[in-house]
């Protein structure tokens, strides 16, 4: 069986388009997937990356374009200024590792769905994945116990710091990110997951 881990933020709007094209994907294939949020910021100032409001303004505005097309091309709901991005990704970051770890001790729970959730929740909805009740909420929503967002914060914070370090350890240098573990092959960005797809089915 095929492992692909999966390293993101909840604050990408690359991330969001994704949608659940990777679940889809490793269902398809028999794969399992490890998510693992990190801080994205802090990577790209390991691994020689800017921070999008740092960039230069042609890239800014190519970049928002692309957005755009993307969103439609994709038929999502999508706010290329929402009113809570950017804003501490942490708090939901540590949930999503929570729920994680109570699915791998026997809980049930849509992980996939969590992470959709909390990108549609900054993206589409415009709310802020920083929030406590909206953390509880998505929690819920999605299968798994809210109390996780206070019980699940000590786990959350090592975890979190310890994804941001895997990350560079497997050359991962932006967001979403996904490795086949087996056989090492990267790939960057949702507009190759059509490649990890074909990876996957030996093509």
């Amino acid at each position: 069986m095929a492992h692909i881990d999966y390293f993101f933020t909840v604050i990408s709007p690359w991330t969001y388009l994704a949608g659940g094209r990777l679940e889809e994907i490793a269902a398809r294939h028999g794969a399992k997937i490890s998510y693992h949020p990190l801080d994205v910021v802090a990577l790209f100032a390991r691994t020689g990356g800017t921070a999008p409001a740092a960039r230069h303004p042609s890239r800014q505005e190519y970049r928002a374009q692309d957005l755009t097309r993307w969103a439609a091309r994709l038929g999502m709901p999508f706010n290329l200024k929402p009113a809570h991005v950017p804003t501490n990704p942490a708090p939901a970051a540590y949930a999503i590792i929570a729920a994680q770890a109570a699915q791998a001790k026997g809980a049930g729970g849509d992980l996939g769905g969590l992470v959709q959730g909390f990108l549609r929740t900054a993206w589409a909805e415009q709310k802020d994945v920083a929030d406590d009740a909206v953390i509880r909420e998505q929690l819920a929503a999605h299968g798994f116990d809210p109390g996780l967002a206070d019980s699940g914060l000590f786990i959350g914070a090592e975890t979190y710091a310890r994804n941001l370090e895997l990350a560079v350890e497997r050359g991962v240098f932006g967001a979403p990110f996904y490795i086949v573990r087996e056989t090492d092959a990267r790939f960057w960005g949702q507009d190759r997951l059509e490649m990890l797809d074909e990876h996957l089915a030996g093509l």
